[in-house]
């Protein structure tokens, strides 16, 4: 790209981060320019062909309820750019070694009835969070901030601090119930005897009910491409093959927005930081990584359970213990036989996704930080333990270790695709304990990554909020 013109801001990282700040400025009629070092933007939020022709499967990101009730992309008119978004008929089905499944539906009382004993239980502890469901998600998808809703945020944290392991005992007595709790909390790529593991079952617990789990129609990257879209229509730039190595390649600017880990942000603009500051980003830490495997189908997956082709998420990992076994082996570096593995069918409910009568799906395990390890076998059996037979629909198949993940996104350190350690110590403070998160010593350069608040997920808020941050600073 030409260097000669100057423009008021210069994002690097055209993840969906990186669009959103691009938007926020030039919606504010500033001129920005998004660098992207892949030849294809997006990020986490891409699809490719990565088995057949034909076969479309998202790189990271697939399942997006943040997408959906993120405070800025649903106020964005990205229908008009292409997006649609697909709501399976249940947001997820987690299926028994019993050959039964336990979902959890949209509806509190449909999820409710399913759960036996525990179905009072369930709605005690979900019913009044669905209530405050608006004004509990507006405070955790940001900074850390006083509250505008203390006593709606104060009843999800009381219980969200505590491990998940202790919540999914005390709050029920069926083995069904903990095993579904499990698998929510999961997400957090924390072993589940930790703190804090518990808010990520109750937010995604909650999003299932308030906005359900959808799919973008043909794949993630129309995300990323209505984004592109739009942010074009409002005269920003988007340059892809364009990596950027030093601060001193970027064009003329008041302001640049890196949407990059600390990791990245050190190599390129280090120098011009300060040491004091350059070592709280080399003590950022960066969690598990995922071994992730797509495959092309000659038939839907022949699921025991037949509940589970509802859904258009699947757990698969038995009991609370076998979860929690999974979740504090990758922690501690170790690989399992059994992991738990999340997966997606998309194609069920999006026929673009594959030829007539053909399927794709994708699936992922934890694994240590960077390992290297062929988990397929491993996840495979998985499947096949609750879906006998699947092996013999394999058409293809796409495998990527930790390592991988990587090299494909850069962002995603050592195969960590929520942007670091999510715990007590890192959940607020990320990269660094500054009043403005985002922001950085050089008062012309931002942070605006998954790994600032409020963390992963395509939702944003990390580019948003970065981005408004800047233009309060500036003006």
């Amino acid at each position: 790209m030409s260097s000669a013109s100057r423009r008021n801001a210069v994002v690097v990282g055209a993840g969906p981060n990186g669009l959103a700040a691009a938007i926020t400025v030039a919606r504010a009629g500033w001129s920005v320019a998004v660098l992207e070092a892949d030849e294809q933007p997006g990020g986490g939020a891409r699809s490719f062909e990565l088995t057949l022709p034909g076969f479309v499967h998202d790189l990271c990101a697939a399942i997006l309820p943040l997408t959906v009730f993120s405070p800025f992309l649903r106020e964005l008119p990205l229908e008009r750019f292409g997006l649609e978004m697909v709501y399976p008929p249940a947001p997820l089905a987690h299926p028994l070694d019993s050959g039964s499944a336990v979902m959890l539906e949209r509806s509190i009382d449909q999820t409710a009835c399913g759960l036996g004993r525990d179905g009072a239980n369930y709605r005690r502890l979900m019913g009044p969070l669905l209530a405050d469901a608006q004004r509990v998600l507006s405070d955790l998808l940001g900074p850390m901030r006083l509250p505008r809703y203390p006593l709606s945020l104060a009843r999800f944290g009381v219980t969200a601090m505590v491990p998940a392991t202790v919540v999914a005992r005390l709050a029920f007595r069926e083995e069904r119930t903990r095993a579904l709790f499990a698998g929510l909390a999961a997400h957090s790529m924390l072993p589940l005897e930790r703190p804090v593991s518990t808010g990520f079952g109750l937010l995604l617990g909650l999003l299932a009910h308030a906005v359900g789990w959808p799919l973008a129609r043909g794949g993630t990257q129309r995300v990323t491409d209505a984004l592109i879209g739009y942010l074009r229509s409002l005269g920003g730039e988007v340059h892809t093959s364009t990596p950027v190595s030093a601060l001193a390649e970027l064009p003329a600017h008041e302001v640049a927005l890196l949407n990059l880990t600390p990791r990245q942000v050190l190599s390129i603009a280090g120098s011009s930081l300060p040491e004091r500051f350059c070592r709280v980003l080399r003590r950022f830490r960066f969690g598990p990584g995922v071994f992730k495997v797509d495959w092309a189908l000659d038939g839907p997956i022949p699921w025991t359970a037949s509940a589970c082709a509802r859904a258009g998420t699947v757990h698969l990992g038995g009991t609370l213990e076998e979860i929690a076994a999974s979740e504090r082996a990758a922690w501690a570096g170790q690989n399992t036989a059994r992991p738990f593995v999340l997966l997606a069918q998309q194609s069920l409910f999006d026929s673009t996704r594959a030829p007539v009568g053909k399927h794709t799906a994708w699936a992922y395990c934890h694994v240590p930080h960077g390992s290297t390890v062929d988990m397929t076998e491993a996840i495979e059996r998985q499947v096949e333990r609750f879906a006998p037979g699947f092996g013999q629909r394999i058409l293809a198949r796409s495998a990527l270790n930790a390592r991988d993940m990587e090299r494909r996104n850069a962002n995603h350190v050592g195969g960590d695709i929520n942007g670091g350690v999510h715990d007590l110590s890192q959940l607020f403070t990320r990269p660094s304990a500054r009043l403005v998160p985002y922001s950085t010593p050089d008062p012309r350069l931002y942070l605006c990554s998954s790994s600032t608040p409020p963390g992963g997920g395509v939702h944003g808020m990390c580019g948003f909020l970065a981005a408004q941050s800047a233009l309060r600073r500036l003006r």
